[in-house]
């Protein structure tokens, strides 16, 4: 699609609908901000329920030939989609940078990196995919949902279509995606990349839009099986009772409270840097960071000393910089959000290491805060229960193991967390205790073959982790002779 440019701002006027880039039903504009600038870099159209449906209607008459596509036929697009994720590297990156507010050299390691490991592994999951097997008399048939919605948040915007709208039209499933209206550029490309590929018409829809309209209509679509949403639990809630009408399929991934366990016979010098680093990932902006820290009481003054010293290695700036570790916040919303929710610790007891809620001086302009430690926790506390999303470390005194277990499984979430320990048994052991969907082990790296998705108000289904991920877009039905 060919974009206007009106004074360096990134105009889409059009949703992506049945093939082709069509106007909206409405006449409303979203403006989409700069985090860094505090200036309008693009615009994309507010979209009806009107558009909503148009969408629904092409990926409905779509899926009668694309369910019954062959795996080469599907392989053959994903390829294409792949290779043009590769060629538009350097352009996601930069995009993200700007409209989310992650510095360029992470955007690119991580923003841009991402898309594609996920698009490659789905890849090798279909190229080997058996999508029938016989069991007695019986033939078990693996057959595609149908239409799926999704629904992707704003802090990893590309990262997060790709999990849900690669795999599945790799199963046969044809999509509608509503993208994040904060930060939608990403999604854009990756539509023209998806258009550049010759997907058939009406197996990819985009329509842009706002959650209370598109969102709304979207859950409540009765041609719509299956919703898949990443996104806020209050949201999540909204879209699984939306769905109850018409038992779609759900999955969600939510938000996290994640515990990070220093055991009493971790080496701290390598604990506790690497905890800052899993809470501090994307300005904090990530469901699953580990952004409350549990160590022995008596190891409390130590573990937050060597916090403080790193966290002040996390330097603000620009997101083109590439020596900037920490960027802005998405929004003056976030950014003032998480400068309440400091000024709640402090109210309640906690004692501010270093950071704190007042306005970095250095930088008027952007949504920016300081990175943040608290110690002397208590997990009743607000900063210890509510997903803050910036670059805020809680520090929690814990009494033992089972104390630690405890004071991790001590919220309505379960989404990821971390285990510290010199005994890697010892860490597997304690790490099985924690009802959480994913644990990092000493600091074990991101893994995109490892299914991800949480427990309790965390969400339900997984995503990525090869057939696992794959198979959530997929029904099952029985053949008996």
């Amino acid at each position: 699609m060919a974009i206007a440019q009106e004074a360096e701002i990134k105009v889409y006027d059009k949703h992506y609908i049945n093939g082709e880039w069509v106007s909206p039903a409405g006449s409303e504009t979203i403006d989409v901000i700069n985090a860094a600038t505090e200036e309008v870099m693009g615009r994309i159209p507010a979209g009806t329920a009107e558009d909503l449906n148009r969408a629904v209607g092409a990926a409905k008459a779509a899926f009668e030939t694309w369910g019954q596509s062959t795996k080469e036929e599907r392989l053959g697009y994903l390829q294409k989609i792949l290779g043009g994720l590769a060629a538009r590297q350097e352009e996601i990156a930069q995009t993200i940078a700007g409209e989310v507010g992650m510095p360029i050299s992470m955007s690119k390691a991580v923003q841009a990196a991402l898309p594609m490991a996920v698009t490659n592994s789905m890849i090798g999951v279909l190229q080997g995919y058996d999508f029938e097997k016989t069991v007695g008399n019986s033939v078990i048939v693996r057959e595609p949902v149908g239409v799926v919605g999704c629904i992707t948040p704003w802090n990893f915007p590309l990262h997060q279509i790709t999990n849900k709208v690669i795999p599945a039209i790799a199963a046969g499933c044809t999509v509608v995606l509503k993208p994040t209206e904060i930060a939608p550029l990403a999604a854009m490309v990756f539509c023209n990349i998806v258009h550049e590929s010759g997907l058939p018409a009406g197996v990819f829809n985009l329509v842009n839009g706002t959650g209370p309209v598109i969102g709304e209509a979207m859950s409540s679509h009765p041609d719509i099986d299956m919703m898949s949403f990443t996104g806020s639990t209050r949201a999540g809630k909204r879209v699984f009772a939306n769905s109850a009408e018409t038992i779609k399929r759900v999955a969600l991934e939510l938000g996290g409270k994640s515990a990070n366990i220093i055991l009493d016979d971790a080496d701290l010098s390598k604990a506790v840097p690497g905890g800052v680093s899993a809470a501090y990932l994307n300005s904090g902006q990530t469901c699953s960071a580990h952004t409350r820290m549990l160590v022995p009481k008596d190891k409390m003054d130590e573990a937050a000393k060597i916090a403080g010293e790193t966290a002040a290695g996390f330097t603000l700036g620009d997101p083109t910089d590439p020596t900037a570790k920490l960027g802005p916040l998405i929004s003056d919303v976030q950014r003032d959000r998480v400068r309440t929710l400091i000024n709640k610790g402090v109210e309640e007891g906690a004692e501010l290491v270093c950071g704190g809620a007042e306005a970095p001086e250095e930088f008027p302009k952007g949504y920016y805060v300081k990175p943040t430690v608290f110690k002397n926790v208590t997990n009743d506390m607000t900063i210890a229960q509510q997903e803050i999303f910036g670059p805020v470390l809680s520090i929690i005194g814990y009494e033992d193991e089972e104390d630690a277990i405890r004071i991790a499984n001590d919220t309505v979430y379960g989404l990821s967390g971390g285990v510290w320990s010199g005994d890697e048994e010892r860490a597997k052991r304690v790490a099985r205790r924690i009802r959480t969907g994913q644990v990092d082990i000493n600091g074990g790296g991101f893994n995109p073959m490892a299914p991800f998705g949480g427990y309790k108000q965390s969400g339900c289904g997984r995503e990525m982790g090869g057939e696992i991920g794959f198979e959530e877009f997929l029904e099952i039905k029985s053949m008996q002779t």
